[in-house]
């Protein structure tokens, strides 16, 4: 096949493996890839033109914007990579509604150091390196999840080309069905370059960390998940479960939204008593603090996985035994606990294409290389026999099973309908799911 001739407006921007650039650009966090070219458009104009010379070059195409996605697929080998890390402009447009500007290619961390100065904040991903517009069109569990909701709960507009090069508004007027896909499955339908978010009022946020023994019987998690049900949506937490020998240890992470240490102190003060107490620390932080700028860097594959999910209505006790056990299993993945729920499940079901909305925990297996995917399956397996439906961006196999999870019934019917509406040609879930979606 004849390349198509290089438009003008593309000039300097397509970076081919002979070009400096390309080490920097080819690859994800998690994957090391071969692309024939790396587009990196500056606006949305630009990505109209890539999109068609991508599509004219008739090489698969993938879309990404920050690069740190667990499935890899937003790069390629061989095909063209639309990188729209260009498209990073963070602007308020309203202080008074809280409104906010923010560009597919920033990074969260900038999205938090450009709006400390206001006082606002957008909950987002729990690394400041982890672009926009891959979690703000697939969920977006963060740090202040259980009190601002997710990410694309906040979602008032999108801006989004389409296959066929149209650019469009997507709001609750304009596009209603594709704002509908968009907050949920939005790679999908289209390459989304700007978003307006509704963001909160915050500045500082009180973080305790703390250690505890993993009782063996699966106590200890259930009494987390105990106390986060009664806490105030003002917490969230993140734990990992580290295996210590024969005992498994929690590793927790809690997040206040807000500055005032003694409520922070009483909604702590429960998790104390969960398990035996190894070590704390408390303390207040800027949002930027918990997203910071210094974790921004280059992905360049250095951190290949699998890694899986499950949410969970609750924490039962044959569950909590479940992951404990794998946890002190031989070859143990880690194991990750996010604390969901609260704003999450004001949501309705049918209200966007994450439909998840009866969720209180989120459970994350990922193994390490040189770790394969079959021995991830196999200790899995018995955590993931208790779970229902999975969160999108925490999974590394995409595949017709996978999509079903994500979007469960009727959900997942009318997803695919969107897509096929808005993509005949399946230019986008092509480079996303393997084998044929029903």
């Amino acid at each position: 096949m004849t390349s198509p001739t290089l438009p003008t407006e593309l000039n300097g921007k397509v970076v081919t493996p002979v070009d400096p650039r390309y080490r920097l650009v080819r690859s994800t966090y998690t994957r090391a890839a071969r692309p024939a070219m790396v587009v990196l458009p500056e606006t949305t104009t630009d990505v109209v033109v890539a999109l068609r010379y991508a599509r004219d070059s008739g090489l698969p195409i993938a879309v990404r914007s920050g690069g740190h996605g667990l499935s890899g697929r937003s790069s390629n080998d061989d095909g063209v990579v639309i990188d729209v890390s260009g498209l990073n402009e963070v602007r308020v447009l309203d202080r008074k509604t809280r409104l906010v500007r923010v560009g597919a290619g920033a990074r969260w961390a900038e999205v938090a150091q450009a709006l400390a100065p206001a006082g606002l904040a957008i909950s987002s991903g729990d690394h400041g390196n982890v672009g926009v517009g891959g979690l703000a069109t697939s969920g977006g569990v963060g740090w202040l999840v259980r009190d601002y909701g997710l990410t694309i709960d906040r979602v008032r507009a999108a801006e989004v080309v389409l296959a066929d090069g149209r650019v469009v508004r997507a709001d609750a007027e304009h596009e209603p069905d594709l704002f509908w896909a968009v907050r949920g499955a939005g790679a999908g339908v289209g390459i989304v370059t700007a978003f307006e978010i509704e963001a909160t009022e915050l500045r500082e946020v009180g973080v305790a960390q703390l250690a505890l023994v993993a009782d063996p019987d699966g106590s200890t998690l259930t009494r987390w998940a105990e106390c986060l049900a009664s806490a105030p949506r003002q917490l969230t937490t993140a734990a990992m479960l580290i295996s210590d020998g024969r005992q498994a240890v929690l590793s927790l992470t809690a997040v206040y939204a807000g500055s005032n240490i003694e409520r922070m102190r009483k909604a702590v003060t429960p998790l104390l008593e969960i398990g035996t107490l190894l070590n704390q620390s408390a303390h207040r932080v800027p949002y930027s603090g918990l997203v910071s700028t210094a974790h921004l860097h280059a992905n360049v594959g250095q951190q290949p996985v699998n890694t899986t999910n499950g949410l969970l209505p609750t924490m039962t006790p044959d569950v909590a035994r479940a992951i404990t056990a794998a946890a002190t299993g031989p070859r143990p993945p880690l194991l990750q606990l996010r604390s969901v729920g609260g704003a999450v499940n004001d949501v309705a079901a049918d209200a966007t294409a994450y439909s998840h909305r009866d969720s209180d925990v989120l459970v994350i297996g990922t193994a390490f290389a040189p770790g394969d995917r079959a021995t991830l399956d196999r200790v899995w397996h018995p955590i993931g026999a208790h779970t229902r439906g999975a969160y999108a961006n925490f999974e590394s196999r995409l595949d017709a099973a996978a999509f079903r999870r994500f979007y469960p019934g009727t959900t997942g019917d009318r997803v695919l309908a969107l897509w096929r509406r808005y993509d005949p040609d399946g230019v986008f879930r092509s480079a996303l799911f393997a084998g044929e979606l029903r």
